[in-house]
């Protein structure tokens, strides 16, 4: 994988933390947000979604619409500063102080291997990845996400079918011990996450506001990525103060 562009989102309320600027908390001596920035210092260009009042060097800062949108609006947001030759996006939580560019590289890496596809020439369906692969299809019916499947049997954007036959995921993203997805903590192809978001768009009549991630990531193709790196969990969020104060221990 070469170059990747990082959005990190930095705009919740942290209705549970009383409404501070959680992103801001200081984690191990640094803010949370500079730390998963940090993450992505080979990013290019690093995106800071919210209403910071500045935003360390070379980090671009821009504020979703309307303000206080929720994580799909300021998802929007960033990958409108994008230049179109950027093909790849590291999307984050702002509050995942445990986050490492070792982490962040496993993701890239999973993004980057293609699986085989089994889909019958001519169409029709393809039988399910096999469970080791933890490439998950979109729902059936789906013919990727812009809608439309080429009588070649490509899709687009950004080939979720290839000419050749093989298949690549549309993202991949951290899943935790239970089996969850941790979607804001994962990479994505830029082509399929523009394309749902003018899908969800035009779905909502116009508003992104109050959107669920689930809602904007329906449809893609995603590799389930499970952490086998050594130390914590890199998609531990703070979203109390006792997660502020285990991923401070962890710092330790």
């Amino acid at each position: 994988m070469g170059t990747y562009a990082a959005v990190v989102l930095a705009g919740g309320a942290a209705r549970r933390m009383g409404g501070v600027d959680k992103p801001a908390l200081p984690v191990g001596g640094r803010p949370m947000r500079d730390r998963v920035l940090a993450a992505v210092s080979d990013a290019t260009p690093r995106v800071l979604v919210g209403a910071a009042d500045a935003a360390p060097a070379g980090v671009r800062l821009v504020r979703e619409d309307p303000p206080g949108g929720g994580p799909v609006a300021a998802a929007a947001a960033g990958l409108a500063l994008l230049d179109a030759d950027i093909t790849v996006v590291a999307l984050l939580a702002a509050d995942l102080p445990l986050l490492t560019r070792a982490a962040i590289g496993d993701l890239l890496e999973h993004l980057d291997r293609e699986t085989p596809d089994t889909e019958p020439p001519g169409g029709g369906s393809a039988p399910a990845p096999p469970a080791h692969s933890g490439l998950h299809p979109a729902p059936p019916g789906c013919s990727g996400p812009d809608g439309e499947r080429r009588p070649d049997g490509e899709r687009r954007p950004d080939g979720e079918r290839r000419p050749d036959g093989e298949r690549r995921p549309d993202g991949a993203c951290f899943v935790d011990g239970d089996g969850r997805r941790q979607s804001l903590c994962g990479v994505w192809r830029v082509a399929a996450l523009r394309a749902a978001v003018d899908r969800l768009t035009v779905e909502r009549g116009g508003s992104l506001s109050g959107a669920p991630v689930r809602a904007l990531l329906a449809g893609l193709v995603v590799r389930e990525v499970a952490w086998s790196g050594e130390g914590p969990p890199p998609w531990f969020d703070c979203d109390t103060d006792e997660d502020v104060r285990r991923a401070e221990e962890w710092t330790r």
